[in-house]
């Protein structure tokens, strides 16, 4: 819910344990990454158990860089390919799962919702096939992972970035087409 509230209403509103937890982690990673000192840590991570609104977490984590995934571990854990389909219905692959090194995802009259920000990733390079036929995909990713798109709009959209990611992080490419439908990227932490 917090990623989709405007800046303004985000400070305001109460975090949940969850989002707590989720910046003590982060403190935690950036302790062990050499961006906080200890003192910093614990002053910061006592803050986070006390704070009641997304506004405090974030003044707790905003000077910290996203940490490059330098040391990416892959498993070949999983299948060969990820299917993903929404005929007139949804689909969402978000949180802490495991990507398949493709992704065949399909939304015909309906929607989906591929978010890369928690994953996991079996090899160093994935390719995300989308076909959104009077539909639409969405894809986030976050900022040190490298994109490339290769794919295109027929009387739709088919948003092209491009992305370069940090040292040996993993690589995504997108290919497909959107036909009277939209396949769209956000980039987010």
């Amino acid at each position: 819910m917090s990623d989709h509230l405007p800046e303004q209403q985000r400070a305001s509103v109460r975090a949940a344990d969850a989002d707590r937890n989720l910046v003590a982690k982060l403190l935690s990673d950036a302790l062990a990454d050499g961006q906080l000192s200890l003192a910093e840590y614990d002053e910061r991570t006592a803050a986070a158990y006390k704070a009641k609104t997304y506004g405090e977490l974030d003044v707790l984590t905003s000077d910290l860089a996203p940490a490059p995934p330098s040391s990416v571990q892959y498993s070949n854990a999983g299948p060969d390919v990820d299917r993903a389909l929404a005929i007139m219905s949804g689909f969402v692959r978000k949180g802490e799962w495991t990507v398949a090194p493709r992704i065949e995802a399909i939304a015909f009259w309906g929607g989906g919702e591929i978010d890369l920000r928690h994953a996991h990733f079996t090899v160093p390079e994935v390719t995300i096939n989308c076909v959104a036929i009077m539909g639409g995909i969405e894809i986030t990713v976050p900022p040190n992972i490298g994109v490339e798109v290769r794919g295109a709009g027929i009387m739709g959209g088919f948003d092209h970035i491009a992305q370069t990611g940090a040292p040996n992080a993993p690589r995504i490419i997108v290919t497909g087409f959107a036909f009277w439908g939209g396949v769209g990227f956000k980039v987010e932490k």
